[in-house]
């Protein structure tokens, strides 16, 4: 059984459980210094230096209380005896600390794979023990801090990917970490940071509609703007903006304004990177190269120079200019890549395989939970036929009982009758036919009633029965080729609708649905031609992306389509639903 143990305090008094499966006594003054690592690392590290005590648990606090301090980790061979301790009593929470700083240590002497299995490993200990972010309910205490704790183990994963130009890995962990952050309730401005992460991504990968939303979702929950996640999101969504040409100068003038708005010489050297990039893609390069020398000489980012670099060297050859400054730093990378491939390969392995197990790992606890609810649905059949036969056939014998004693009743008063007024029987012969019609009505069961006759409705025939909607359906729901959106719409043009089809399809959506466009018609003028032929394909429950290829235009110009009609039906409902509502109402 889980034994939940409130031992650590973090932030604001709040205790955090230790998970374990074996009572263990830990050292009140190590969890005092636990509790006090959440908000005073400094002081932790201090008072850990001068503790007396020296045992496993300790020396997981020290790596962990060095790491905070920016203190390289020397206690390396102490923290791998913690771990396997740890691992050994099976005490999650605590062994997924050590694998984690375990991981920390690595990635500082650029052990990138070692840092990433390690915590992978951190992951699958946590997630083995208290379930997957999909299964667990919202977080409360004592599960809180151990979410908190999976979710920042996923944002590092995140930013390792990151830093490798691993975009769809990196997608996968931080999409991961916002599913644990959502549970744990953690602050808007976390949130946003990690949504400003993963549109970041997006955008490296040219998937701007996804890089759009991310931003803007991030935005859409900062009710505080002067931060410098608000002032990321913004530059990222000003320049996103700027590359699809939406209001260029506008856009330009936004880049300059956060750059003034820079509250530190980091953040105004990365506005600078971004102003730079926009110059040169411009071929602006006096104006390229003011911003990517400022960049080359001031950042302390490797990852900045060197892009800074790159796009210098382009620059001072359209400039004519001696670029030797920047070529000799670029040298040391020139090996790089090769080893960026074989440490890529390898990561990539261990990727796959983690998302093989947690995969694996999902079906079964899917599978246990759903024999679960098999075996109480059978239970609760059984038990409801179970009562149902015990009130029939203690309702039965009631009813058996009363006419059994009404009829012995009658008898008594009938015997009764014929001794008494045996003269009479003349008399009482009508009487007695009486309590005997009386008698045979107990004993007989009341005739059914007679069947109600139903009016029929005629049928018409169904929409999607129609050839073309037929077709379309099948090739909209082909998993041998299923449509996404990262896919350009150009690869879908053998399934597209030619102008037959169009033409089959607007006949059909007339034939079933001929009084609902004259509605549409006579109440909303302004609808198009396309805006009809919009409506045809969410009637059959498309969605946009299907939309896009069946009718060839791209994936925004079809979202902008929805956000027109839903402006024109004054509603934020999909369109599919507002048709159908038509119908209905």
């Amino acid at each position: 059984m889980l034994i939940l143990v409130l031992m650590v305090l973090a932030g604001c008094g709040n205790p955090s459980p230790i998970a374990t499966r074996h009572a263990m006594s830990l050292p009140a003054e190590l969890v005092a210094i636990d509790s006090l690592m959440q908000i005073r690392p400094d002081s932790a590290l201090t008072m850990l230096l001068n503790s007396p005590v020296d045992d496993h648990y300790y020396q997981l606090l020290l790596s962990e209380a060095l790491y905070k301090n920016y203190e390289p980790q020397h206690n390396r061979p102490e923290l791998l005896q913690a771990m396997a301790y740890f691992d050994s009593i099976d005490n999650a929470f605590l062994a997924a600390r050590c694998h984690y700083m375990n991981g920390v240590g690595y990635y500082e002497m650029d052990s990138v794979v070692p840092a990433c299995a390690e915590y992978l490993k951190a992951l699958e200990t946590m997630e083995n023990s208290w379930g997957v972010a999909e299964k667990l309910p919202n977080a409360s205490l004592p599960t809180n801090h151990i979410v908190k704790f999976i979710a920042l183990t996923y944002t590092r994963l995140c930013l390792l990917f990151s830093n490798l130009y691993m975009q769809e890995q990196s997608i996968y962990f931080g999409k991961q970490s916002l599913n644990y952050y959502y549970k744990c309730n953690t602050s808007p401005r976390q949130l946003a940071w990690m949504l400003d992460e993963i549109g970041s991504q997006y955008e490296m990968k040219e998937v701007l509609d996804s890089a759009s939303y991310y931003y803007r979702k991030g935005l859409a929950i900062l009710s505080d703007t002067n931060n410098l996640t608000y002032r990321d999101l913004k530059t990222h969504l000003s320049y996103y903006s700027y590359k699809l040409e939406d209001n260029p100068s506008q856009n330009r003038k936004n880049l300059y304004a956060l750059l003034h708005q820079a509250e530190s010489d980091k953040e105004a050297l990365s506005r600078c990177l971004i102003l730079g990039e926009l110059f040169f893609h411009e071929s602006n390069y006096d104006s390229a190269s003011l911003y990517l020398n400022r960049v080359y000489e001031n950042t302390e980012s490797v990852v900045s120079k060197k892009q800074a670099a790159e796009w210098m060297v382009e620059t001072c050859k359209y400039q004519g200019k001696k670029y030797e400054q920047y070529a000799n730093y670029l040298v040391q990378f020139a090996n790089q890549e090769e080893k960026n491939s074989i440490i890529k390969s390898q990561l990539t392995e261990l990727c796959n395989d983690f998302e093989k197990r947690r995969h694996d790992s999902i079906q079964k606890l899917n599978a246990r939970k759903a024999q679960i609810r098999v075996g109480k649905v059978i239970l609760g059949i059984v038990f409801a036929f179970l009562v149902g036969f015990i009130v029939y056939h203690f309702v039965n014998k009631r009813k058996q009982r009363i006419l059994r004693n009404q009829k012995e009743t009658i008898e008594k008063q009938l015997e009764t009758e014929r001794q008494a007024h045996r003269i009479q029987q003349t008399a009482l012969g009508n009487k007695l036919k009486q309590k005997n019609k009386l008698l045979k009505e107990l004993k007989t069961a009341q005739k059914p009633t007679e069947p109600i006759e139903l009016m029929q409705e005629e049928v018409q025939g169904d929409y999607f029965d129609e050839a073309i909607c037929q077709y379309i359906l099948n090739v909209c729901n082909d998993h041998q080729k299923p449509i996404k959106s990262t896919i350009p719409i150009s690869a879908y043009a053998d399934i597209a609708l030619n102008h037959e089809q169009e033409a089959q399809l607007k006949d059909a959506a007339t034939r079933h649905f001929g009084q609902l466009f004259e509605y549409l018609k006579a109440n909303y003028p302004k609808l198009s031609r396309k805006d009809f032929f919009y409506c045809y394909l969410c009637l059959l429950g498309l969605d946009n992306s299907q939309i896009a290829v069946m009718t060839q235009h791209s994936y925004r110009t079809i979202w902008e389509r929805e956000k027109r009609l839903q402006r024109l039906f004054n509603t934020d409902d999909k369109i599919s639903v507002v048709l159908h509502g038509f119908l209905i109402g």
